[in-house]
């Protein structure tokens, strides 16, 4: 108890140290003439955010020692990898055109170059925690012959904007009049300049980073966001009017019918959901998978929760470098005992008995798929030489969490459950032999049901779902997390709806294998989440090449799964209490 308390503690620690502290430490005040670092971050294709190279590892000029900078957790898993840059950009010191270096590059340098200007390539470098971008080159095709011209940008202006004794902005220009032909392999002499211009203005220090969010809160931008819950609104109000109107009408003349006691033999023999009341609450098969299923859906669902409270008080403000990925790592951690009692507890209530393999089995159910991928996807990252990869030592401290923090938090949860002594409320009594179910229609069987209760789940997330990919898989900025929070909250809302909808007419046929059907039924959003990924990735995006697809299908799937078991646990939940609540509703003999 006291070791897993303390590493808890040690925990939260981390999270608060690294959401908490500023990237450098520092006050961000500056006087005339001090010195500023500037630090480069990586390089890489503009299309493929995930395939990213450290700066140096093109021909650049480079300080004699440079230094990398040391980064949290949340960084280091983002790809950052940020180290000294030559530039001197002092403080309120303006420079007309200074020379960085001058290099003579190879044949094998050219090439390189060249084909890094061939595909778009981008550098990436903050400068007092503001991040800045520029192209390396640009390829020109408006040459009579049709050939490609291949230019690198040899200067770079800085624009910095300052207010009083604080930096508030900073621009940066590559000038095409200024560059370098690189269309031969042949060696170049070249030489690298920058210049640096200083101008005031009056927007506050603590707006600064406000300008990164206005691509995403522009009107045009917002009317569409607007539209989304509007949609996804009318599709709650017609949902939640349709069981209203219909189904609680049904289940009323259905309570009215069951609550005669005078009725014929023959009325006894007629088909409905009341005849099942012996079968309904048959505990399913596989328990221990399903159990941890919803343990693991619970925790998944706490994770969202506590992201989402993060994300409305405006921890996850721009450029915040790798705050959320910080916080995932520490809350899914801490949120283990989550998973651990709610799977305990709900695998002995349905009289499981090896309670010890299910509690390993809901620590792997999420865990062990996630570990795979990011198995396979580092050893793909290592071969290309990405900053994808993770250093050994990131390795070492993820096993340290998941050692010291996650395993004990489950192992504690699962204690508590097993002592928690609750038992299954059933308000019906199980027969000794189930009832044959009778022969069905196709359309209700399981997976057109789940066809028809992961589309409008979907149809109420599925615009906001283009905004989220552009900006985790592309270079947009998303910020309006109070409209994101909304559309969840939607989305629970109509997951939980369509499937207690489906289990009632489930159960009206005298079909009483419902425990499975409403978790697949409840998880299937997951599903078209998945198939939206395809989508995106082969019509709305220009992603390319072995690596970025595999990064891309990877991670998504492993995000779709969660989905499956967040949303297949609240269908599930929400069965439970509509069953639970209409065999109460009437007696059964």
């Amino acid at each position: 108890m006291a070791r897993a308390g303390a590493s808890a503690v040690l925990a939260v620690l981390i999270l608060a140290c690294a959401l908490g502290a500023r990237a450098d430490g520092s006050d961000h005040k500056y006087k005339e003439g001090d010195h500023v670092p500037l630090y480069a971050n990586k390089v890489g294709p503009f299309h493929n955010p995930s395939e990213t190279y450290r700066y140096y590892d093109l021909p650049f000029c480079a300080p004699e020692h440079p230094k990398d900078k040391r980064e949290a957790l949340g960084e280091v898993l983002n790809g950052d990898r940020l180290v000294d840059a030559p530039y001197e950009l002092n403080f309120k010191e303006d420079m007309n055109s200074k020379n960085l270096c001058k290099k003579t590059l190879t044949k094998e340098e050219v090439a390189k170059l060249r084909d890094a200007v061939a595909k778009d390539y981008y550098f990436q470098m903050y400068y007092d925690d503001l991040p800045l971008w520029g192209f390396l080159g640009k390829m020109d095709k408006d040459r009579e012959q049709g050939d490609a011209k291949y230019l690198l940008f040899k200067h770079i202006h800085f624009d910095i904007m300052y207010n009083d004794n604080r930096i508030i902005e900073i621009n940066v220009q590559t000038d095409p009049n200024v560059a370098v032909d690189i269309t031969e392999d042949k060696e170049v002499p070249i030489e690298f300049s920058y210049s640096v211009t200083w101008k005031k203005t009056d927007i506050p220090f603590e707006k600064r980073m406000e300008k990164y969010s206005k691509s995403s809160s522009m009107p045009q931008h917002l009317e569409i966001h607007w539209f989304s819950i509007i949609n996804s609104c009318v599709t709650v109000l017609l949902l939640t009017g349709f069981l209203a109107t219909i189904l609680m009408r049904v289940l009323k003349n259905d309570f009215i019918k069951y609550s005669h006691e005078d009725e014929s033999l023959e009325d006894q023999e007629e088909s409905g959901w009341k005849y099942i009341h012996g079968d309904v609450f048959r505990f399913p098969k596989q328990k221990s998978l399903f159990a941890a299923i919803i343990g693991s859906g619970t925790q998944l669902l706490a994770l969202a929760i506590f992201i989402f409270l993060l994300a409305l008080v405006g921890v996850f403000y721009p450029y915040n470098r790798g705050a959320l990925f910080t916080a995932l790592v520490v809350i899914y951690a801490l949120t283990s005992g989550i998973a651990g009692y709610t799977a305990t507890s709900f695998y002995l209530q349905l009289e499981g008995t090896n309670w010890v393999r299910n509690l390993i089995f809901t620590g792997c159910l999420f865990c062990g798929p996630l570990f795979l991928t990011f198995c396979f996807l580092n050893t793909v990252a290592i071969a290309y030489s990405a900053t994808a990869a993770l250093p050994f030592g990131t390795i070492i401290v993820i096993i340290l969490i998941w050692a010291l923090v996650t395993s004990p938090l489950l192992v504690l949860g699962g204690i508590a459950g097993k002592n928690s002594n609750t038992e299954f409320q059933a308000p019906c009594r199980t027969t000794k032999y189930p009832r044959e179910i009778p022969q069905l229609p196709w359309y209700r069987s399981t997976i057109p049901q789940m066809a028809m209760a992961g589309f409008l789940p979907f149809s109420a997330i599925y615009i906001e779902l283009y905004y989220i990919f552009a900006s985790i898989w592309g270079h947009k900025i998303y910020t309006i997390y109070s409209i994101l929070f909304i559309v969840f909250i939607i989305l629970i809302i109509v997951t939980a709806f369509v499937t207690v909808a489906l289990t009632y007419f489930q159960l009206a046929v005298e079909d009483h294998e419902w425990w499975w059907r409403s978790v697949l039924c409840g998880g299937s959003t997951g599903i078209f989440i998945f198939f939206y990924c395809i989508y995106y990735y082969h019509a709305r995006s220009d992603m390319s090449g072995f690596m970025q697809t595999s990064f891309f299908f990877g991670y998504m799937t492993c995000v779709c799964y969660g989905f499956f078991l967040m949303l297949g646990t609240v269908g599930f939940r929400a069965s439970l209490f509509f069953v639970r609540h209409i065999y109460r509703s009437i007696k059964c003999e």
